[in-house]
Protein backbone atom coordinates (compact mmCIF):
# COMPACT_ATOMS: atom_id res chain seq x y z
CA UNK A 1 0.00 0.00 0.00
CA UNK A 2 1.41 3.40 -0.99
CA UNK A 3 2.02 5.99 1.68
CA UNK A 4 0.06 9.18 1.65
CA UNK A 5 1.83 12.39 0.69
CA UNK A 6 1.94 14.90 3.56
CA UNK A 7 2.83 18.57 3.74
CA UNK A 8 5.84 19.13 6.04
CA UNK A 9 7.78 22.01 7.52
CA UNK A 10 11.46 21.34 8.25
CA UNK A 11 13.25 23.71 10.60
CA UNK A 12 17.03 23.66 10.36
CA UNK A 13 19.06 24.96 13.25
CA UNK A 14 22.15 27.10 12.81
CA UNK A 15 21.97 27.72 9.07
CA UNK A 16 23.59 30.91 7.76
CA UNK A 17 24.87 32.05 11.13
CA UNK A 18 28.42 31.89 12.43
CA UNK A 19 29.82 30.95 9.04
CA UNK A 20 27.65 27.83 8.73
CA UNK A 21 26.33 28.72 5.30
CA UNK A 22 23.93 26.92 3.03
CA UNK A 23 22.24 28.63 0.12
CA UNK A 24 18.48 28.12 0.01
CA UNK A 25 18.67 27.07 -3.64
CA UNK A 26 21.00 24.24 -2.60
CA UNK A 27 18.70 23.30 0.28
CA UNK A 28 15.76 23.04 -2.13
CA UNK A 29 17.87 20.85 -4.45
CA UNK A 30 18.86 18.55 -1.58
CA UNK A 31 15.23 18.14 -0.49
CA UNK A 32 14.07 17.46 -4.04
CA UNK A 33 16.84 14.89 -4.40
CA UNK A 34 15.38 13.05 -1.41
CA UNK A 35 11.98 12.87 -3.09
CA UNK A 36 10.33 15.98 -1.65
CA UNK A 37 7.90 17.79 -3.95
CA UNK A 38 6.84 21.43 -4.19
CA UNK A 39 9.90 22.41 -2.13
CA UNK A 40 9.91 26.02 -0.96
CA UNK A 41 12.11 27.88 1.49
CA UNK A 42 11.34 30.90 3.60
CA UNK A 43 14.01 33.43 4.59
CA UNK A 44 17.66 32.38 4.80
CA UNK A 45 17.55 30.63 8.18
CA UNK A 46 16.62 27.13 7.07
CA UNK A 47 12.85 26.91 6.84
CA UNK A 48 11.65 24.41 4.24
CA UNK A 49 8.09 23.55 3.25
CA UNK A 50 7.51 20.49 1.07
CA UNK A 51 5.20 17.59 0.28
CA UNK A 52 6.40 14.02 0.64
CA UNK A 53 5.66 10.48 1.68
CA UNK A 54 7.17 9.17 4.90
CA UNK A 55 7.07 10.10 8.56
CA UNK A 56 8.45 13.09 10.43
CA UNK A 57 11.16 10.88 11.93
CA UNK A 58 12.17 9.55 8.52
CA UNK A 59 12.48 13.09 7.17
CA UNK A 60 14.56 14.26 10.14
CA UNK A 61 16.98 11.38 9.52
CA UNK A 62 17.06 11.82 5.74
CA UNK A 63 17.66 15.56 5.93
CA UNK A 64 20.32 15.38 8.64
CA UNK A 65 22.24 12.71 6.70
CA UNK A 66 21.92 14.62 3.43
CA UNK A 67 23.15 17.83 5.07
CA UNK A 68 26.34 16.21 6.39
CA UNK A 69 29.24 17.85 4.60
CA UNK A 70 27.04 20.59 3.11
CA UNK A 71 27.84 22.99 5.95
CA UNK A 72 30.84 23.72 8.14
CA UNK A 73 29.03 22.46 11.26
CA UNK A 74 26.43 19.70 11.72
CA UNK A 75 22.83 20.84 11.29
CA UNK A 76 20.00 19.59 13.45
CA UNK A 77 16.56 19.30 11.87
CA UNK A 78 13.09 19.38 13.39
CA UNK A 79 10.10 18.41 11.23
CA UNK A 80 6.40 19.08 11.77
CA UNK A 81 3.38 18.40 9.59
CA UNK A 82 1.32 21.25 8.19
CA UNK A 83 -1.50 20.23 10.55
CA UNK A 84 0.84 20.42 13.55
CA UNK A 85 2.09 23.86 12.54
CA UNK A 86 -1.51 25.06 12.08
CA UNK A 87 -2.35 23.77 15.57
CA UNK A 88 0.69 25.56 17.01
CA UNK A 89 -0.54 28.81 15.48
CA UNK A 90 -4.09 28.27 16.73
CA UNK A 91 -3.07 27.30 20.27
CA UNK A 92 -0.69 30.12 21.20
CA UNK A 93 -1.92 31.07 24.70
CA UNK A 94 -0.45 34.57 24.53
CA UNK A 95 -2.62 35.62 21.57
CA UNK A 96 -5.70 36.00 23.77
CA UNK A 97 -4.04 38.66 25.91
CA UNK A 98 -5.07 42.24 25.17
CA UNK A 99 -2.28 44.41 23.77
CA UNK A 100 0.17 41.54 23.21
CA UNK A 101 2.93 42.54 20.79
CA UNK A 102 3.26 39.86 18.13
CA UNK A 103 6.87 40.90 17.51
CA UNK A 104 7.69 39.74 21.06
CA UNK A 105 6.38 36.20 20.54
CA UNK A 106 8.28 33.15 19.37
CA UNK A 107 8.09 29.36 19.48
CA UNK A 108 10.86 27.00 20.55
CA UNK A 109 10.55 23.72 18.66
CA UNK A 110 11.80 20.61 20.48
CA UNK A 111 12.96 17.31 19.03
CA UNK A 112 10.87 15.43 21.59
CA UNK A 113 8.76 16.04 24.65
CA UNK A 114 10.98 17.16 27.51
CA UNK A 115 11.59 14.91 30.50
CA UNK A 116 10.14 15.73 33.93
CA UNK A 117 13.63 16.80 35.03
CA UNK A 118 14.00 19.11 32.03
CA UNK A 119 10.63 20.70 32.79
CA UNK A 120 11.68 21.18 36.41
CA UNK A 121 14.92 22.82 35.20
CA UNK A 122 12.92 25.10 32.92
CA UNK A 123 10.73 26.25 35.80
CA UNK A 124 13.85 27.04 37.91
CA UNK A 125 15.17 29.59 35.40
CA UNK A 126 15.31 33.19 36.50
CA UNK A 127 13.70 34.88 33.51
CA UNK A 128 12.47 38.26 34.75
CA UNK A 129 9.46 39.40 32.73
CA UNK A 130 9.86 36.68 30.10
CA UNK A 131 7.16 34.02 30.03
CA UNK A 132 6.74 30.60 28.51
CA UNK A 133 4.04 28.03 28.01
CA UNK A 134 5.02 24.42 27.38
CA UNK A 135 2.83 22.51 24.93
CA UNK A 136 4.13 19.01 24.16
CA UNK A 137 7.07 19.52 21.74
CA UNK A 138 6.84 23.32 21.57
CA UNK A 139 7.37 26.14 24.01
CA UNK A 140 5.58 29.40 23.36
CA UNK A 141 7.71 32.39 24.35
CA UNK A 142 6.81 35.93 25.27
CA UNK A 143 9.87 38.15 25.62
CA UNK A 144 8.56 41.67 26.25
CA UNK A 145 12.06 43.19 26.07
CA UNK A 146 12.92 41.47 22.79
CA UNK A 147 15.03 38.47 21.93
CA UNK A 148 18.55 39.91 21.81
CA UNK A 149 19.22 39.15 25.49
CA UNK A 150 16.33 36.82 26.21
CA UNK A 151 17.09 34.09 28.73
CA UNK A 152 14.45 31.81 27.18
CA UNK A 153 15.83 31.96 23.67
CA UNK A 154 18.37 29.13 23.83
CA UNK A 155 17.08 26.26 25.92
CA UNK A 156 19.19 23.33 24.66
CA UNK A 157 21.19 22.89 27.86
CA UNK A 158 18.20 23.31 30.15
CA UNK A 159 16.10 20.81 28.17
CA UNK A 160 18.91 18.39 27.30
CA UNK A 161 18.10 18.34 23.59
CA UNK A 162 18.53 20.34 20.41
CA UNK A 163 15.91 23.01 19.87
CA UNK A 164 15.31 25.73 17.34
CA UNK A 165 13.41 28.98 17.73
CA UNK A 166 11.29 30.87 15.23
CA UNK A 167 9.69 34.26 15.73
CA UNK A 168 5.92 34.45 15.52
CA UNK A 169 5.91 36.04 12.09
CA UNK A 170 7.95 33.15 10.69
CA UNK A 171 5.76 30.51 12.37
CA UNK A 172 2.58 32.01 10.93
CA UNK A 173 4.13 32.38 7.46
CA UNK A 174 5.30 28.76 7.48
CA UNK A 175 1.82 27.63 8.49
CA UNK A 176 0.35 29.61 5.62
CA UNK A 177 2.86 28.16 3.14
CA UNK A 178 2.34 24.59 4.37
CA UNK A 179 -1.40 24.95 4.00
CA UNK A 180 -1.17 25.85 0.32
Amino acid sequence: MAQKEVSYVALLRGINVGGNTLKMERLRELCAGLGAKNVRTYVQSGNVVFRAEGSETEWVTRLQKKLLGETRLPVSVIVRTAAQIAAIVSNNPFLSEPGIELARLAVTFLQQQPTKQAIANLHKLEIGRERFDLASREIYLHCPEGFANAKLYLLDKVLGQKTTVRNWSTVTKLSQMAGQ
